[in-house]
């Protein structure tokens, strides 16, 4: 028998460039299914849902709906709430009097743990409801699934962005010699491998490349920088800001913070500026760092058309599983075919993705460890959504002197 009721979606954790989409795909699904009446959205998450503000996507116009995947952020407005003892029984008061059956929460490792727990809470109270989580997260450290809907479009920024300050630096090299290029990402170094998807030749930008998942050793960087500078073309340099020394701990911390989040989370940043001063004070070079901060996850213009569609897939598939009676699991994206590439969807229970956090794997990292190989390459080409803007090289053949020095 069809389990008759309102259907809630929420969003969570950082805003992505497609996590819009997701939504759409919920919105456009729930449509198709008879028993699902009501189509709420929560206003920030858990957090706006023990305030119990919802509202009705059903009265949305189509106009909108047709936008939401071309749309950055969270529509609906996002949140880092962990919730506590206290805050289920609330909840599920909120979710009862609304008659929710069906529950969909877009979002990450700390998402996923708590849309487990929210059913796993319902269902020893005896109300039946269906929970299935949606992947989200630029990060792309979620376990289970072959990537996150977001890394895509982070992706393809952030090869935008190293190619442009390659471009950059190759022209002013003489006197901007060295360009820091800082990532974002918190123990893993998806975001900043990414970048090496800029090259198109041999000495493109970025030069070198160093990820949190291995050990940073400073009189090493110092030698590679060193190393590349003295090639004579300048040197870009990809680094993410949670990189590590030896003993783990986290290079430079943002100054600045306040806290952490209710996740544990503290914000990080800084790295850049760390590395500039130490090529100038050991190296005597000038550096200068780039740092895209926030804007990278969500920047509209770099959407990935093959990270929309994904974030739509995953997004409808949620509640057409939940529709079949599949609860307490997220969706995740399977790697089919990689010539030409193709994704399908799969599931994995809730209760494992919140507690496996993936890093870069060995094989894509280089045995030096200042860059990745052609194993990430062929991994995360498909999900830029198709070549970088074509730009030109000029062939510069070089006029015969005329006048002796």
């Amino acid at each position: 028998m069809a389990l008759r009721g309102s259907l809630l979606v929420g969003q969570s954790g950082g805003p992505t460039a497609v996590i819009n989409a997701s939504l759409a795909g919920v919105i456009e699904e729930a449509r198709k299914h008879s028993e699902i009446g009501e189509v709420y959205g929560a206003v920030r998450g858990v957090e706006g849902l023990l305030e119990e503000e919802m509202v009705n996507l059903g009265a949305e116009g189509e106009e909108a709906i047709s936008l939401l995947p071309n749309t950055p952020s969270a529509a609906l407005g996002s949140c880092r709430r962990k919730l506590t003892d206290g805050d289920y029984a609330r909840l599920l008061a909120v979710l009862k009097a609304h008659d929710v059956r069906y529950l969909c929460y877009i979002g990450g490792n700390d998402s996923a743990d708590t849309t487990h727990r929210i059913g796993r809470f319902a269902a020893e109270a005896g109300w039946e409801m269906r929970v299935v989580g949606i992947p989200k997260t630029v990060d792309n450290d979620l376990g289970y699934t072959d990537h996150c809907p977001g890394y895509g479009s982070v992706a393809r920024f952030n090869a935008m962005a190293a190619r442009d300050a390659g471009l950059d630096t190759l022209a002013l090299h003489t006197v901007d010699t060295v360009k820091i290029i800082e990532t974002m990402g918190r123990n893993s170094g998806w975001i900043t491998a990414a970048t090496a998807l800029a090259r198109q030749e041999p000495g493109d930008a970025p030069h070198l490349i160093y990820l949190p998942e291995r050990p940073f050793d400073v009189d090493r960087f110092l030698g590679d920088v060193k190393g590349e500078v003295e090639k004579g073309r300048g040197c870009v340099v990809a680094v993410c800001e949670g990189l590590k020394d030896a003993e783990g701990n986290v290079l430079v911390s943002f100054k600045y913070a306040v806290g952490t989040d209710s996740f544990g989370h503290k914000q990080l940043g800084g790295v850049g500026d760390h590395l500039v001063s130490l090529i100038a004070e050991r190296l005597g070079i000038k550096a200068r760092f780039d740092k895209a901060g926030t804007i990278q996850r969500v920047f509209g213009l770099a959407q990935s058309e093959v990270d929309v569609a994904e974030a739509k897939m995953v997004g409808a598939a949620a509640v057409a599983r939940a529709c079949e009676g599949v609860s307490d699991q997220m969706i995740t994206l399977e790697r089919v075919s990689q010539s030409p590439y193709r994704c399908e969807t799969g599931l994995a229970a809730l209760a494992e993705v919140a507690n496996a956090e993936r890093p870069v794997p060995d094989e894509f990292i280089s045995e030096e460890g200042n860059d990745v190989t052609a194993a990430f390459l062929e991994y995360a080409r498909p999900l830029i959504g198709g070549p970088l803007p074509g730009y030109a090289r000029l062939r510069m053949k070089r006029v015969p002197k005329l006048v002796g020095s």
